[in-house]
């Protein structure tokens, strides 16, 4: 298999040019599982890890290779498995906040076109949770595409009234509905991909993705759960990979998610609520808060039924949660430069006073 095949087009060769060299060999990290990693390139997969050094220089985590990355690396034991030395630049990202107390981002999946939001309609549909996921794409310069699933477990006025519904947040991206029972759907997902482009599947535990990647696949070569009597599954996906389809295109599967807490979302939530951006425009106020000051534009079109509360409200958390834990994520960065500036300080006198 070419690289090219694998997502390689000139700006990425570009950069492998440049960074990469004729010392090293240039691969795309394929599968992450904790801290192992497979790598693939036109021989195949092989198992790789990162050298000493690499780790030391990596600032964070978000340094640190994840699925759909392009690294540098040199392979050894004939052939057999590699050592990663640098990361290509990313040209776009799925990141979110760290899961639990932890004020840091964690890179999900690098190089994605296109992001499938997946949501089941019998248990799962929240437009709340669906517009925290398109901040999360639109953050990282992804494409989102909404893709309903279970949609036979819901009549069809229903699955209209859920289409309004997201519809009435502005949204203007692609949404597909598809049947996970019997397939209804997924040649219209097929259709979208595109060979050589990388996509991916995001959305809770248990709304079908896995289900969705073996029918795109053309095989059951992944594994399911089975559905319990709420309609739900339950997920067996515990890793993020990097899969080729039939037609060429190329797809991440990724283990459902819990939080999807915001940090540095300020680029995804001016785009995924670009409609409140326009209005408050023309807001009395420069620095309205949409609440009941006078001459709001935002709370006038709720009132005209231009525009959901809902909408709104989701909004003004999500922007308070980002800007909460960018505080946090900026006092911590502080603290850990303050550190390092003094175990440097530290280290040299201690070579001073070594060498008097």
């Amino acid at each position: 298999m070419e690289l090219r095949a694998l997502g390689l087009d000139p700006w990425f060769a570009g950069l492998a040019a440049n960074q990469c060299g004729t010392a090293f060999a240039l691969a795309r990290v394929v599968a992450v599982d904790r801290n192992r990693y497979v790598i693939r390139d036109e021989h195949g997969e092989v198992p790789a890890e990162l050298t000493g050094r690499f780790v030391h220089a990596s600032v964070s985590a978000t340094d640190l290779p994840c699925v759909g990355d392009w690294v540098c690396v040199r392979y050894r034991d004939a052939d057999t498995g590699a050592s990663i030395h640098g990361v290509l630049p990313r040209r776009s990202f799925i990141r979110r906040k760290a899961a639990g107390q932890n004020v840091d981002f964690q890179m999900l999946a690098a190089n994605v076109d296109a992001a499938f939001v997946v949501q089941a309609c019998h248990f799962d549909f929240n437009v709340r949770r669906l517009e925290r996921y398109l901040v999360m794409v639109r953050d990282g310069h992804v494409e989102p595409i909404v893709l309903l699933t279970k949609t036979d477990l819901v009549g069809p006025d229903v699955l209209e009234q859920m289409i309004e519904r997201i519809r009435l947040t502005g949204l203007d991206a692609t949404i597909l509905c598809v049947s996970n029972v019997t397939g209804t759907g997924i040649d219209q997902v097929r259709e979208l991909m595109v060979p050589g482009k990388t996509y991916c599947l995001l959305g809770s535990s248990g709304v079908g993705k896995t289900t969705i990647t073996n029918r795109l696949l053309g095989d059951s070569q992944l594994e399911t759960g089975d559905v319990s009597h709420t309609g739900e599954g339950r997920h067996t996906t515990t890793r993020r990979q990097l899969l080729v389809l039939e037609n060429g295109s190329l797809l991440i599967d990724m283990p459902g998610m819990r939080e999807l807490g915001m940090l540095g979302a300020d680029a995804g939530i001016g785009e995924t609520f670009a409609d409140i951006a326009e209005l408050a425009k023309t807001c009395r106020f420069a620095d309205c808060g949409h609440a009941r000051e006078p001459g709001c534009a935002v709370r006038d079109a709720i009132e005209r039924r231009e525009l959901s509360d809902e909408h709104l409200q989701n909004f003004l958390k999500l922007r308070k949660e980002s800007e909460f834990h960018d505080l946090s994520y900026v006092e911590r960065r502080k603290k850990d430069k303050s550190f390092g500036r003094m175990v440097s300080s530290a280290m040299k006198q201690k070579d001073r006073s070594r060498r008097s």
